[in-house]
């Protein structure tokens, strides 16, 4: 018994906070006139950062990775909210204020903009780092989808990243709890977290992080780009961009896929895109196809087209081209705009060396754990039908349905009442809520109901 009020009360089970850390960066020089950027980075810590009112994306980019010591810049950008609540990537060629309106304060996220499509070709451990904190966030935003499995692999080489070796005498699966990996999360998953993380023992930080990127590159929508679009036909579809080309979905249906050698034409007027793509014939023959696709606004049309020139620039060519652009080049029509970075080859085959560096990780947020959550009673998921897992099988899970009587409740409130006045009546209050429960169980029979499993998992978390 005082074993339970220990592992229930104690402070290691108590979600540890910490708060994020800001670094302010003031102006260069003492310039009056200055504007304040506040930069949101992927460890959850912020950078704000004042720079002249005529400062140009550049310029801000060039203070981050400063400040991030990161050699490998070439996959990261800055993005923004405008609005209507779109995400717009900063332009670094662009003065900083005709690009972004709400401000200031000017408020950007550090993020990956283009993944890698080989995580092994990163070549500094603190680049795959920050991958991994990009593509946890992507899981857990529902923006990366993988298999219950794979999830359960993904969350035990985050735990092994991050506390080490797993010690069955000192850990448990309500630890687990602590953390968020998927947005379905269950009791069940976090378990089979646990026990997947006793079977990393050994594997250091860096190993563990690899191992994550290893398995995160072979998902379907790993560093898709998902862009919203309207067919000839009126359909609704979603445009994905890929590190080897442009994933056509209606709905969740993957129905065909341009390679970017494949794509001749990329043009856009108004909120109106159009792709040409050349496909070989049976008789091997090439044919050109037409694609027209309509977006909501001029506005997204021209983000989603420079989003695609960026796209096949880097990952298709080994150096950007440098001429001026000529009526039948790729990215022709409608605006100036050209790729200015370095592409995947050069950042892969270019990037200087350096013999170590050593950065620390920063921990993740914490939440409270299971057992504090049912210590301080959350009486409105119990004031209705308690669903509890028997068995899963496939996509479908039966579960079992209790319907509670009055005297349930009355057992529910007593012990509520008694949590309050002593930790020690806790034991004594789950001992006869647990025995009522089971006198019940055993009048009423239970009903047996088939419920998706996408549909019960927020009853069980």
């Amino acid at each position: 018994m005082m074993g339970f009020l220990r592992r229930t009360f104690s402070r290691r089970s108590r979600p540890r906070f910490r708060p994020p850390a800001t670094v302010h960066i003031p102006a260069a020089g003492g310039s009056r006139s200055t504007v304040t950027c506040r930069v949101v980075l992927l460890d959850g810590s912020d950078v704000t950062v004042e720079l002249p009112k005529k400062a140009k994306g550049q310029d801000l980019f060039d203070q981050i990775i400063y400040h991030l010591d990161l050699v490998e810049t070439d996959y990261f950008g800055l993005q923004f909210l405008d609005e209507d609540q779109s995400q717009h990537w900063l332009d670094v060629t662009k003065p900083i204020k005709k690009q972004i309106f709400n401000g200031p304060p000017f408020f950007f996220f550090f993020r990956v903009k283009f993944y890698s499509s080989e995580p092994n070709n990163l070549h500094e451990e603190f680049t795959r780092y920050l991958f991994v904190l990009q593509l946890r966030h992507d899981i857990l935003s529902g923006r990366l989808k993988c298999p219950y499995d794979v999830a359960v692999e993904l969350g035990a080489f985050c735990l092994q990243s991050e506390l080490g070796d797993c010690d069955p005498q000192e850990h448990t699966p309500v630890l687990v709890s602590e953390f968020r990996f998927s947005p379905k999360q269950t009791e069940v998953m976090e378990a089979d977290i646990f026990h997947k993380w006793m079977e990393c023992r050994g594997l250091s930080p860096s190993q563990a992080e690899v191992n994550f990127l290893n398995k995160c590159k072979w998902l379907e929508m790993y560093g898709v780009d998902m862009h919203i679009v309207k067919g000839r036909d009126g359909g609704e579809y979603a445009l994905g961009l890929t590190p080897t080309g442009i994933l056509v979905f209606e709905r969740s249906n993957k129905i065909g896929l341009f390679f970017w050698p494949k794509i001749t034409r990329l043009d856009f007027k108004k909120s109106r895109l159009t792709l040409v793509v050349v496909e070989d014939d049976e008789k091997g023959r090439q044919q050109e196809h037409t694609f027209v696709f309509e977006l909501s606004s001029s506005s997204t049309c021209k983000q989603l087209w420079k989003s695609a020139v960026e796209s096949h620039a880097f990952f298709r060519l080994r150096q950007p081209a440098r001429s001026q652009a000529s009526r039948n080049d790729f990215t022709r029509l409608g605006s100036r705009f050209r790729f200015s970075g370095r592409t995947e080859y050069q950042a892969t085959h270019g990037n200087r060396l350096r013999r170590a560096s050593t950065f620390e990780r920063r921990p993740s947020k914490r939440y409270p754990s299971r057992s504090q959550s049912m210590s301080r009673g959350n009486t409105h998921t119990h004031l209705h039908s308690c669903v509890e897992p028997v068995r899963e099988n496939g996509q479908t899970a039966t579960y079992e349905v209790r319907e509670h009587t009055p005297t349930h409740y009355l057992s529910l409130l007593t012990f509520s009442f008694f949590q309050v006045i002593s930790p020690l009546c806790v034991c004594v209050c789950v001992s006869f809520t647990v025995v009522r429960a089971a006198l019940i169980h055993s009048v009423a029979a239970p009903k047996q109901v088939h419920v998706q499993k996408s549909q019960t998992a927020e009853h069980v978390d």
